[in-house]
C-alpha cells in the first residue's frame, strides 16, 4: 500500500469485523421485529459512513480500502460481497461523489492489527488526505488506532465504533446505525 495514491477521503475497514457486526445485527433484528433481513447494500453502507464522517453531497472523490483475512474471499452479509471480482479495482459514482474501491487479503507474514495499523499510519502520512474514516476492531486493536489518530496533524479523523469510545484527536459515530440503513431496519419498525 506505500505506493498507493490516496484522494482526499479515505474510508479504511476491516472487513472480517465489518461483516461479524453485520451479522450479529442481522441475527438480533430478525428476531426483534420477526421478519428476514437480506444482507446489507454495501454501497448505501458506504454513502453512510461518508456523511456521518462529516462529507456532504457533491464530487467528493473518496477510496474505501477493505482489510480482510487471507481466506476470505467475501463478505458474507453485504451485497456486492467478492473481494478480487466484484470490489477491488472497482468504482461507483452516487450523490455523494465518486468512490474507488480496493481490498487487501491480510498475508500470514503480518496479524491483521498489524496490516491495519500499518494501512492507517500509510494514509495518515499522506498530504493528499484530510479525511479519514475508520471501521476497525477497537476491543482487539483500538489502543493503536487511537494512538495514531491522536498524533495525526491536519486530519479529520472518525473512528466507527458499537459503542462510544474514549481518546483525543478524532471524532465518534456510531457504527450501528449506518449498517441498520444499509440493512434495510426502519425506526418505525424497532419501536
Amino acid at each position: 500500500m506505500t505506493e498507493a495514491k490516496w484522494e482526499e477521503s479515505v474510508i479504511l475497514v476491516d472487513a472480517d469485523f465489518l461483516d461479524n457486526v453485520a451479522f450479529d445485527l442481522i441475527v438480533n433484528f430478525e428476531r426483534m421485529i420477526n421478519r428476514r433481513i437480506p444482507a446489507a447494500d454495501l454501497c448505501h453502507w458506504l454513502d453512510c459512513i461518508a456523511l456521518d464522517g462529516g462529507l456532504r453531497p457533491g464530487g467528493n472523490a473518496l477510496q474505501a480500502v477493505f482489510l480482510h483475512g487471507r481466506n476470505r474471499k467475501a463478505f458474507k452479509n453485504f451485497a456486492p460481497a467478492d473481494f478480487a471480482d466484484e470490489l477491488n479495482g472497482k468504482a461507483f459514482k452516487d450523490n455523494i461523489g465518486e468512490f474507488a474501491l480496493l481490498s487487501f487479503p491480510v498475508e500470514e507474514v503480518v496479524s491483521l492489527a498489524d496490516f491495519f495499523e500499518q494501512s492507517l499510519e500509510n494514509i495518515l502520512a499522506s498530504a493528499e488526505v484530510k479525511r479519514v474514516m475508520v471501521v476497525a476492531d477497537l476491543d482487539k486493536y483500538g489502543d493503536r488506532v487511537k494512538r495514531l489518530a491522536a498524533q495525526a496533524e491536519g486530519k479529520d479523523i472518525t473512528l466507527f465504533a458499537m459503542q462510544p469510545i474514549t481518546g483525543r484527536g478524532f471524532s465518534q459515530e456510531i457504527l450501528g446505525y449506518s449498517l441498520m440503513s444499509a440493512l434495510g431496519i426502519r425506526g418505525d419498525e424497532i419501536q
